[in-house]
């Protein structure tokens, strides 16, 4: 048995998936329609009651393939999900419409009905519809085949699907989120390797073992993860495949080597190298193992993030005096600074949809978590406390994880998240205490 069927134990039953669209409606011809600029102020009204089934067994699997979309959706802020004891119908089928009327009585915008079916002891059907409640009409309706123990990623991939119908951009449910478990004082903790759904749930460790480990990031694949680890004392970087368990050293570098990122090809590595007491930023082919070097500059350069094309690189530099961020060409010329605020920037990633960079920044002794143009226009400030940083985006690139720490040798670090307007800002459940966050792209 694998690493990865040991996690996530029926991901090969995803090759049963089937995506039949059978909606009478499209986003684009919808009366519904939400405005994903405006965060969580108005959030839409959403009925998702529990999905119909015949057996006892799919009547379980009906109630909490629902609970899982109406927790999906409220957690985005774009959503509220109505109790389902407001609900005055009773739905018996989803092939026929509902009774807007009494969806409407309870303030409902939109409805969810959906329905689970057993075909095998390994196969099960998942469908829903979705209704615009106010236009009574379809706007989408979707089917999954999928096995009985994959129920959690059908229902995060409804609420995907749901989410791109109202929103008109995908999703990020169906996801995952690789972090650093920290146990122990704060002093000295020990820190982990491991990975969850983006809800919190199924949190397991990647790898045994006490060594510190750090700044893990995931492949584009969604199955590679490269990450720093201080085995016996020294600072190395690893490759792990988390669908086979297999582990692979980068090679023997000279001084500190950290900051490791994707390109978005998953071909090279972007890293800091440092040689000499000076560091750079250098790009790794990871099929020859060839270094380039991309930064000359005496300063302290760091943290280097690909824009999604794969042209640009932005990055943290001293070079200015105090640590701010600069773009360069993918071959390290053009080096153009964009920020000239107050205080120290750091950080910086790329959005995958390529027009904002977020970045960290501590100012008057407080950090926070913003966002800029990539030319270093309209920067905004989205959190602040006594320590935010390491922002990581969400793959549709609307919503940003970071570590919040707290004051004190009893401080805790946590995963907490915040969307790009600023609003929303939510504690991430983690098993303990957590650090260094990385979002997967959208799951295959």
């Amino acid at each position: 048995m694998t690493l990865l069927t040991r996690i996530f134990p029926s991901l090969l039953g995803w090759l049963l998936l089937l995506l039949l669209a059978f909606g009478l409606g499209s986003p684009a011809q919808a009366q519904l329609q939400i405005d994903i600029t405006k965060g969580n102020l108005d959030p839409v009204q959403i009925a998702v009651p529990d999905f119909l089934a015949t057996t006892q067994s799919e009547r379980e699997l009906g109630v909490k393939v629902a609970e899982v979309i109406r927790a999906d959706l409220e957690r985005s802020g774009l959503f509220r999900a109505l109790d389902p004891a407001s609900f005055l119908e009773t739905q018996t089928n989803i092939d026929y419409k509902p009774t807007f009327a009494d969806w409407r009585v309870i303030k409902s915008d939109a409805l969810v009905s959906g329905r689970i079916k057993t075909e095998s002891d390994s196969r099960v059907l998942v469908e829903f519809r979705l209704w615009d409640v106010f236009a009574g009409q379809q706007l989408k309706g979707v089917r999954f085949a999928t096995t009985p123990d994959n129920w959690r990623r059908t229902a995060h991939k409804a609420s995907d699907a749901i989410y791109e119908a109202l929103t008109g951009e995908s999703g990020y449910f169906d996801t995952r989120i690789v972090f650093i478990d920290e146990k122990g004082p704060k002093i000295n903790k020990t820190k982990r390797l491991a990975i969850m759904d983006q809800d919190g749930e199924n949190s397991v460790y990647l790898l045994g073992g006490s060594d510190l480990v750090l700044t893990p990031r995931f492949s584009p694949n969604s199955q590679t993860i490269v990450y720093m680890s201080y085995e016996n004392d020294d600072p190395h970087l690893y490759l792990l495949n988390i669908e086979t368990g297999r582990r692979e050293l980068l090679g023997d570098f000279p001084g500190m080597t950290y900051s490791p990122k994707f390109s978005p090809d998953g071909e090279k590595l972007l890293l800091t190298m440092e040689r000499r007491g000076n560091s750079d930023i250098y790009l790794m082919d990871l099929r020859t193992r060839s270094t380039t070097r991309l930064t000359t500059d005496p300063a302290i350069d760091v943290s280097a993030s690909f824009s999604p094309d794969g042209r640009k690189i932005v990055f943290n530099s001293d070079r200015g005096a105090s640590p701010q961020l600069y773009t360069m060409d993918a071959d390290g010329k053009n080096v153009r600074r964009i920020t000239f605020g107050n205080g120290r920037y750091s950080d910086p990633v790329w959005s995958p949809r390529g027009d904002k960079i977020a970045f960290s920044r501590s100012n008057n002794g407080k950090f926070g978590i913003g966002v800029m143009d990539i030319d270093g226009g309209n920067e905004r400030m989205l959190t602040e406390s006594y320590l935010d940083e390491g922002p990581t985006w969400s793959p549709n690139g609307r919503v940003i994880l970071f570590t919040r720490g707290t004051r004190g040798v009893s401080g805790k670090s946590e995963v907490w998240s915040v969307d790009l307007t600023g609003q929303n800002l939510r504690r991430i459940e983690t098993p303990g205490q957590a650090s260094d966050p990385a979002w997967s792209p959208l799951l295959p």
